[in-house]
C-alpha cells in the first residue's frame, strides 16, 4: 500500500486482482482494481501524491515515495451549489417546503470555512437565492447566516425543468475559482416542464464540469431521471421518502462534499496492440458503467472519468480481449493508471496498476476465477436483474418480475449484500434466498419500491 503523506492531504495507491492465466487461444482477461485515496478526508489541505508501479500486478499496492503537492495558489478549495426545487408540488404538504428549507439550513451550516457556496431554487427556471450576482459566497459565520435568512424567501410555485437548474449550476461553478466543484439537487416531481433531449443535452454539457448528488423527496418522482443526474455527473442519488429526513440527508451529503480534496481524477487504460476493452465499470461502492465516457487519450490508452475524492476507496472492473497466443507465452494486457491534470498542462500520475495474460496448459489454473472478479461479477448483474425485474412488474409480466426478483435473492443472500435482500423482501415473499424462490407481495407500497430501483446499484465490498 501506499506511504501514507504527513500533510494530511490524499495520496493514491492501486490494488490489482485477478486470475492472470488463460487457456491455449483465451483472449478475456477480467481484473478487480482497488483504488484507495488515503489521508485527506476533511483536512482542508492541498493535495499531495505519490508515483509508482505495481511490478506484480496481482494485488501489491502502489504509491511509494513523495510527489509534489498541487498547488491551487489562491484559489478557494472547493465550490458547492444546492439546488431546491420549489415547484409548486413542493406545496403538497405544506410541510415538505418546510422541511426543505431546513434541510438546506443545515447544509449551509456543515459548509467549511472558506468553501464557496450558493442556493438556487428551482422551477421551470432557475433562480438565485444566495448570494446572488451570478457569484458564489465564502462561507464564513457571516455570510452563513444571511444564507440562512434568504432560505425565508423560498415558496413554491411553478414547474420544474432541472436541466436549467443544472445549468445556473454549471455557470456559478464554473466562473469562481475552485477547485473542485460539487452541486446538491432535490426535487420531488417529475422533470415536466423540459423534455428528456433537453435534460440529456444539459447532463452531456455539464458532465466533467462538476459532480452532483441529488435526492427524491417523497414518492412523486422519476426514479430514472434523479438516478440519471447522479450517474452522469458521477454523483450519488437516493430517495428521502419522509420529507422529514431532508436535514440529516442533506448534513450527511455535505459532509461528504466536504470531504472532497482532489477533482477531476481520471482512470487512464492503455491496452497492447490488437487489444480491445469490453468494458471498464465503477463496481463498489455502486455500479456505474464508465465504457462509453471514454475519451482517447494516445496511441492506445483511453481516459475514463472518476470525478471527485476525498479519504475512500472504490473498485473498478476492468474487461480486456486480448490476441490469443500459445502456452508459454505472457503478456502485458493492461496499464491501469490514476491521472490528474498537472499545472503545465500535462498529466500527473498518481498510482498506477498492471493487469497481465499468461497462457497455460494447467487446466486448473487457466479455468480458477477470482473471487473478487466473481464478486463483483454478482454484484452487477445483482443491480441489473432488480431493474429488469421492476421493470416487468411495471408492466404487468409477473412471471419474467418473479423470476428476474428471485434471481436478486439469490444473487443477494450469496454476496451477503443485506441492505439489498432486506429492501428486496419488501417487494417479495422469499421462499428460499439459496434457491432464488419467491413469490410477488398483492401489495407494495411506492416508497418500497422507489427505493429498492433507487438504490439498487449499491454494492458490498469483497468479504477479507
Amino acid at each position: 500500500m501506499a506511504n501514507f503523506s504527513k500533510s494530511g492531504v490524499p495520496r493514491f495507491a492501486a490494488e490489482v486482482y485477478q486470475n492472470a492465466y488463460l487457456p491455449e487461444g483465451g483472449r478475456e482477461v477480467n481484473a478487480i482494481v482497488t483504488v484507495t485515496a488515503t489521508g485527506g478526508g476533511t483536512s482542508g489541505g492541498l493535495p499531495l501524491f505519490a508515483a509508482g508501479t505495481d511490478p506484480a500486478g496481482s494485488g501489491a499496492g502502489t504509491g511509494a515515495g513523495a510527489g509534489a503537492a498541487r498547488s491551487h495558489g489562491g484559489v478557494r478549495h472547493a465550490g458547492v451549489v444546492i439546488m431546491v426545487d420549489c415547484s409548486g408540488s413542493m406545496d403538497y404538504p405544506p410541510t415538505k417546503m418546510r422541511n426543505a428549507r431546513d434541510a438546506t439550513a443545515a447544509a449551509i451550516d456543515t459548509v467549511r470555512d472558506g468553501v464557496a457556496f450558493a442556493v438556487v431554487a428551482g422551477t421551470h427556471q432557475a433562480a438565485e437565492v444566495y448570494p446572488g450576482g451570478g457569484r458564489l459566497a465564502t462561507a464564513g459565520p457571516t455570510t452563513r447566516a444571511q444564507a440562512k435568512e434568504a432560505l425565508r424567501k423560498l415558496s413554491a410555485g411553478g414547474g420544474t425543468a432541472i436541466g436549467t437548474w443544472l445549468r445556473l449550476a454549471d455557470r456559478l461553478l464554473a466562473d469562481a475559482d475552485v477547485a473542485v466543484r460539487h452541486g446538491i439537487l432535490l426535487t420531488d416531481g417529475r422533470n415536466e416542464h423540459e423534455s428528456p433531449q433537453e435534460l440529456r443535452a444539459t447532463l452531456d454539457a455539464c458532465a466533467g464540469r462538476f459532480t452532483c448528488d441529488a435526492r427524491g423527496v417523497g414518492t412523486d418522482w422519476e426514479v430514472k431521471e434523479v438516478t440519471g443526474v447522479a450517474s452522469a455527473l458521477l454523483g450519488t442519488a437516493d430517495i428521502v421518502a419522509d420529507p422529514a429526513g431532508l436535514a440529516a440527508d442533506f448534513t450527511r451529503m455535505m459532509e461528504a462534499a466536504m470531504g472532497k480534496e482532489v477533482a477531476d481524477v481520471t482512470l487512464r487504460l492503455w491496452t497492447p496492440q490488437g487489444a480491445q476493452v469490453a468494458f471498464v465499470k465503477q463496481v463498489a461502492p455502486a455500479v456505474e458503467d464508465l465504457t462509453g465516457r471514454r475519451t482517447e487519450s494516445g496511441p492506445r490508452t483511453g481516459d475514463y472519468p472518476t470525478g471527485s475524492w476525498g479519504d475512500e476507496s472504490r473498485d473498478y472492473h476492468v474487461c480486456v480481449r486480448v490476441r490469443a497466443a500459445e502456452v508459454g507465452q505472457e503478456m502485458l494486457a493492461a496499464r491501469i493508471s490514476l491521472v490528474l491534470p498537472a499545472p503545465d498542462g500535462g498529466t500527473q500520475t498518481l498510482a498506477q496498476g498492471l493487469v497481465r495474460a499468461i497462457w497455460t496448459d494447467d487446466m486448473t489454473a487457466s479455468t480458477s476465477i477470482n473471487p473478487h472478479v466473481t464478486h463483483y461479477t454478482g454484484q452487477a448483474e445483482l443491480a441489473q436483474v432488480i431493474q429488469q425485474g421492476l421493470d416487468a412488474r411495471k408492466s404487468g409480466d409477473a412471471d419474467g418480475a418473479t423470476a428476474k426478483l428471485g434471481r436478486a435473492v439469490q444473487l443477494a443472500s450469496a454476496s451477503g449484500n443485506e441492505d439489498t435482500a432486506k429492501l428486496l423482501a419488501k417487494v417479495v415473499d422469499v421462499v428460499d434466498a439459496a434457491t432464488g424462490t419467491v413469490r410477488l407481495k398483492a401489495k407494495v407500497t411506492e416508497a418500497d419500491e422507489m427505493t429498492l430501483e433507487t438504490r439498487s446499484t449499491k454494492t458490498v465490498r469483497v468479504k477479507k
